[in-house]
């Protein structure tokens, strides 16, 4: 592309699509050409507080009448595939906040589209970026750990289920809307990352459970009509051998969980923070790294590092042909297929396998009032 600067719409201007208004914003090639939210005093109060004067209630009057190269959908996650699939039918490419889709068979029907279309689908998976990753993905380029043979995916959140305990939408926690809960929400960060730093491996079975046991308001529960977990947790199969363990938390009773972990014959990587785990002459090792250090030379001696810096930017500038786009599509849809694994495992009572996640999954998708002409 010999353009220099992409023309965006934001669809959805809640909390995050005031994040990602913001992470434009400090993206010189990036220009924010239109906004859409179906609340009209919450469309024109983000309009004039960021300076934007393209506003739109209908997201199909936008994708018709605007010039853009590009659209970030920050809806609420059933609706990310029908209106992801409208963005890339109407030519433009697609940024879509995170999780993929409210089920896996949406999220297939996503990434079927984009490849029908040839239009590029970016998920927003932020971890990826992260200074550890970063250094992990080194460790494991260079063939440090030796045979990766297990992962472990925790997330941690003492209280902080959304709504319920204070904070954000009754959307967050209602299958309606969500498609799921703290997996969905938080599991997604931490299994992505780690399905990632993998080489996003081929699952072949999983099992596990959900919970929701911990009290809450009980007037809070009523409106939002709380019906996803707080608590998911599974064991993964992977081709080849590698296997991977997953325990996360919106709400439990019990001290943090410790670091998401990849194990591997020769070393072994702690995630948060970043630790090498060794032997060297014999003796046991954990090194320690400068990742301050690491991050400027990114951006001095080996200044590509700076298509990285967080998921934006990464967009815009693979939009801009500065680099290849990280496979986020297909990293989230093996992220979703795991995730619903263990759902249909504790709807069934009994190990699934990966075929039977694709059997099984059927679409949330709400239909949306305003994206049809």
């Amino acid at each position: 592309m010999s353009k220099d600067k992409i023309r965006v719409a934001v669809i959805g201007n809640g909390i995050i699509g005031e994040a990602h208004l913001r992470n434009y914003q400090a993206i010189p090639e990036a220009e924010v050409a239109a906004i859409c939210d179906i609340n009209e005093e919450r469309l024109n109060d983000v309009g004039e507080r960021f300076g934007i004067a393209r506003r739109y209630t209908h997201i199909g009057r936008m994708l018709a009448e605007e010039e853009l190269d590009a659209v970030d959908v920050c809806l609420h996650n059933n609706m990310h595939a029908p209106v992801s699939i409208a963005v890339m039918r109407s030519g433009r490419d697609c940024y879509c906040e995170k999780p993929m889709a409210g089920s896996f068979c949406d999220a297939r029907e996503m990434m079927r589209v984009s490849e029908e279309t040839g239009r590029k689908l970016h998920i927003q998976l932020g971890f990826l970026y992260s200074k550890e990753t970063k250094a992990a993905k080194r460790f494991i380029d260079a063939g440090d750990l030796g045979n990766i043979y297990h992962m472990r995916s925790y997330g941690f959140r003492r209280r902080g289920r959304p709504f319920v305990d204070g904070y954000a939408r009754k959307e967050f926690v209602n299958t309606a809307t969500s498609g799921g809960g703290a997996l969905f929400d938080m599991g997604v960060y931490h299994i992505s990352q780690l399905l990632y730093l993998t080489g996003i491996p081929e699952l072949e079975r999983v099992s596990g459970r959900t919970y929701a046991e911990i009290a809450m308001d009980e007037g809070r529960r009523a409106e939002s009509g709380y019906n996803v977990e707080e608590l998911g947790m599974g064991f993964a199969n992977y081709k080849g051998g590698l296997s991977m363990d997953i325990l996360e938390s919106w709400a439990v009773h019990g001290r943090p969980f410790p670091s998401s972990i990849i194990m591997g014959s020769e070393a072994g990587l702690s995630l948060d923070p970043l630790v090498f785990h060794s032997r060297v002459h014999d003796m046991e090792t954990d090194t320690t790294v400068d990742l301050n250090q690491m991050d400027y030379l990114a951006h001095t001696v080996y200044a590509a590092g700076a298509h990285y810096d967080n998921s934006q930017q990464h967009w815009i500038h693979a939009l801009l042909g500065r680099c290849e786009l990280l496979p986020t599509a297909k990293i989230a849809l093996e992220t979703q297929r795991v995730q619903e694994g263990i759902y249909f495992s504790e709807k069934l009572g009994r190990e699934v396998t990966a075929a039977e996640i694709e059997k099984l999954s059927v679409s949330k998708a709400l239909e949306i009032p305003n994206l049809e002409l």
